[in-house]
């Protein structure tokens, strides 16, 4: 069914006369001019932070939801599907609605910030427009769908001297910190080993491009949607969810959670670039995988294998991944009656384990009794008001003038390289690839290197 209330129009706004009315075309704020902001970090010296939202009827709408609920002003919302949009254009009818990012960023002159929620492959392109132009801007996880792509966001953000966060709101919880206060306190010892693990996908993967190719919605501009990445007919498999599973839109399962389970480890550790990186799928998975040998979508089921040098301190640690229902072995000093969560994370001690959930949740060192033993330090890491429910306002606070965000691209963009990187192993499974992160290379496959550094389609570049 169509949606015929709102039609793109030729400057690439969205006509709302059908639904919020006229008077709502232009923002009643108070616009405080770009020459007048304050510091070099462009804050506002009135406090109120003018936000646009780009990709906001998935998990958008929330990210906006809570700026606005700290405090800030959304003056613009864009987004190429303006039937799944509708509900959040009708809920700020002051905001100025967009279909195209670029064009708003260049005409609508009162924007400060951006966030940026659009599927992965959009989430470069977006961003290093609106830091280009001076904006703040917060990014989901994962911040982007390559490597390469986010070493760029990385440096762009420093050079523009804007703020920055990734949408990994668990970052700013306690129990991650809580993590990463006992292990680097040597509650469990030094860690030579971790295990990351999500029941994802939950999503169809594992499958070839579809056949069928029935007309575009009216309501949706297709040719936007698929942005930067090479272009094929529409068809209602990609969107609105399942874009994740291909490997021209998505990051995968990987992509999707490792930049939540993966995070305590990535922190705690100190982890940076790995050395090596090894995939490998299950037999069925690879029969079923192969059987389509375009490799549209990641598999539907994988094991990774990271390895990470010594640093500051620490010994080298081997990371393994796993998802599609792929669990790694019980622990023999997991007390019986404890289950091993859907998904989480074992870091495994000389002189103990821990084990947490999907954010860091429920953290325990076993056995128990080590647990019941452990005194607890003091807090060392810088707490954010709210935790999780904060996290876009921690960015929001970094804007006017507050210290770094806790996820920001310093942070966020060599951990985003590490989670996608092994992307490369699983698309070229039962290899060890030697990864040479500062050169952003692999040393011992060329063919590998491929998926480093994406192919844009004309028109479109960073």
């Amino acid at each position: 069914m169509e949606d015929k209330t709102m039609k793109s129009t030729q400057d690439g706004k969205l006509s709302r006369r059908d639904f919020v009315g006229a008077a709502a075309a232009v923002a009643a704020f108070t616009v405080v001019p770009r020459h007048v902001l304050g510091g070099q970090d462009n804050t506002p010296p009135s406090g109120k932070l003018n936000i646009a939202g780009v990709g906001i009827g998935g998990m958008g709408q929330n990210n906006v939801a809570k700026c606005a609920d700290a405090g800030a002003n959304i003056v613009a919302l864009c987004d190429v599907d303006s039937r799944y949009a509708a509900g959040v254009f009708n809920k700020y009818p002051k905001a100025r609605v967009w279909t195209d990012f670029r064009k708003m960023l260049d005409e609508q002159k009162d924007i400060d910030a951006v966030v940026v929620a659009t599927p992965d492959h959009l989430h470069a392109v977006v961003a290093m427009a609106a830091m280009q132009r001076g904006k703040h801007v917060y990014v989901q996880k994962p911040l982007t769908r390559t490597v390469w792509e986010a070493r760029m966001l990385t440096e762009a953000a420093r050079k523009y001297k804007v703020q920055t966060q990734m949408g990994n709101q668990g970052h700013s919880s306690e129990e991650v910190r809580l993590v990463c206060e006992w292990i680097q306190d040597g509650a469990i010892g030094d860690v030579r080993e971790v295990h990351c693990w999500t029941n994802r996908p939950v999503w169809p993967q594992g499958i070839g491009r579809p056949t069928d190719t029935p007309p575009v919605p009216e309501t949706l501009d297709w040719d936007l949607w698929v942005g930067p990445s090479p272009m094929r007919p529409y068809n209602p498999i990609y969107l609105p969810f399942n874009w994740r599973a291909w490997i021209d839109f998505g990051a995968g399962a990987l992509g999707d959670m490792g930049c939540h389970v993966m995070d305590a480890a990535f922190w705690a550790l100190k982890l940076k670039y790995p050395v090596s990186v090894q995939a490998s799928h299950s037999w069925e998975v690879k029969q079923m995988w192969t059987r389509f040998d375009n490799k549209e979508t990641y598999p539907s089921a994988e094991v990774v294998h990271y390895q990470f040098p010594a640093r500051d301190g620490m010994p080298p640690v081997k990371l393994h991944w796993y998802d599609g229902g792929i669990l790694p072995e019980r622990p023999d000093d997991l007390e019986p009656g404890r289950n091993i969560p859907e998904s989480g994370t074992i870091f495994v001690g000389d002189k103990g384990k821990l084990m947490c959930g999907t954010y860091s949740e429920n953290a325990r060192i076993f056995p128990e009794s080590k647990m019941r033993a452990y005194k607890r330090p003091g807090k060392t890491i810088r707490r954010v008001e709210g935790g999780p429910d904060g996290h876009e306002k921690d960015w929001i606070d970094a804007c006017k003038g507050g210290p770094a965000a806790s996820s920001n691209f310093d942070y966020a963009g060599p951990f985003t390289e590490t989670v996608v990187m092994g992307n490369l192993a699983v698309l070229n499974p039962d290899k060890v690839l030697l990864w040479d992160g500062e050169n952003m290379r692999m040393t011992n496959d060329e063919k590998a290197n491929s998926f480093v550094k994406p192919q844009y389609r004309s028109g479109w570049s960073l």
